[in-house]
């Protein structure tokens, strides 16, 4: 079997991730070339081809940068990508994070007869416009060409989430949000790598920890008011701003002698420091599935979430606690802090039952790309959160 991604995935397929969605594809690439599978990357970052050690094909777009630089999108980057995709001839097509890029995927895959999968990456990509609207577009656009692709992705999204042979959905919230628009989806959870996770016999568990883009639409405001609530706790922050606001309260957070401003660690430095900590901090009002709670738990510490609840997965599997959006109470969580002394065990156990990239996991994933190439519905529950 043949599978082809796209995207920016080099960094993470060397252990250098630029985004969360990029990790997981590289994750799902390494695991299916695992198995045996041919897999390909086409990524538009690169000029030079390689294959990784796991046995990855990964190529760059030949041409992607020619032409001139205001009317190139449309006369040598879609329609080059569109032929190297086509071109790949693969029995199955994987594609994820919110771009109207992803129809050229799906008009290859349908053009040499393949699968195209979908993955959600976020909880606003099974929500309607009002939503994304109120909480990804109004924070974050600051350009023309987020401008015109925002606009391209609300026509084409909704097409690609009812035309794609199958939807991998992050959690029960995501899937049940689909289900009301009668769209159908299997649950396959985000991946981890546990031989990635430090071990730390004697962690120095003195601070909580804040990871992500520091910006409006991640809740660094709220961050920041959740600092001001709480003086006598100590706080570290990893990542950079993103925005105005972030930029705003990042100078102000420097003069805070109860807060450490990390800047943008690589990944195997914030995942010491989250080891290192004694719970991770989420103010994010919406989001998909984050790599960064599964890390968090697999170091055996909770998130304490402002408003995110995975569709009701932290609350109900005991993997810390959720706020609902009320300041006082996040705050309340983390003067108790009382999720401590029982959590490391179960933590680590919903970790590796869940997402850990094992031989079980594996055999699942090789379960649910034949069925799809040989067109065999999927199980109900695909035995995962």
């Amino acid at each position: 079997m043949k599978i082809c991604f796209w995207g920016n995935v080099t960094g993470s397929l060397k252990g250098n991730t630029p985004g969360g969605g990029e990790l997981q594809i590289a994750l799902l690439a390494k695991a299916l070339a695992k198995i045996g599978h041919e897999v390909v990357v086409l990524d538009n970052e690169i000029t030079e081809k390689y294959q990784t050690e796991d046995g990855i094909k990964v190529y760059p777009i030949e041409g992607y940068n020619n032409g001139i630089r205001m009317i190139r999108t449309f006369t040598h980057r879609l329609p080059k990508l569109y032929a190297s995709l086509r071109d790949q001839n693969a029995d199955i097509y994987y594609c994820r994070i919110r771009d109207f890029r992803h129809i050229l995927a799906y008009a290859a895959a349908r053009k040499v007869k393949a699968k195209f999968i979908l993955g959600l990456a976020s909880d606003l990509d099974a929500m309607n416009f009002g939503m994304r609207f109120n909480h990804q577009y109004r924070a974050s656009i600051s350009s023309l060409w987020k401008f015109s692709s925002g606009i391209l992705i609300e026509i084409i999204y909704p097409f690609l989430l009812r035309k794609a042979d199958i939807i991998f959905a992050q959690h029960e919230g995501q899937k049940k949000i689909l289900q009301e628009k009668n769209i159908k989806s299997i649950v396959f959870p985000n991946l981890i790598d546990l031989t990635q996770i430090p071990v730390v016999l004697n962690p120095i568990q003195d601070d909580f920890i804040y990871v992500g883009s520091l910006d409006r639409r991640k809740g660094f405001i709220e961050f920041f008011n959740l600092v001001n609530k709480a003086p006598s706790q100590r706080f570290k922050v990893v990542g950079q701003p993103r925005d105005k606001t972030g930029h705003l309260y990042f100078e102000k957070l420097k003069s805070y002698e109860n807060v450490t401003l990390l800047g943008r660690l690589n990944h195997s430095d914030t995942l010491l420091q989250i080891a290192n900590s004694k719970a991770l901090i989420s103010t994010s009002y919406m989001e998909g599935f984050p790599n960064v709670f599964i890390e968090a738990w697999a170091c055996g510490i909770p998130v304490y979430s402002l408003y995110v609840d995975l569709g009701t997965l932290i609350t109900k599997e005991g993997l810390g606690e959720v706020a609902n959006g009320d300041l006082d109470k996040l705050l309340k969580s983390i003067e108790n802090n009382k999720c401590m002394g029982k959590f490391g065990k179960n933590a680590k156990a919903y970790v590796e039952h869940h997402h850990d990239l094992n031989a079980n996991k594996i055999e699942e994933i090789r379960g649910i790309f034949s069925n799809l190439l040989n067109n065999i519905k999927p199980l109900k529950n695909s035995g995962a959160h």
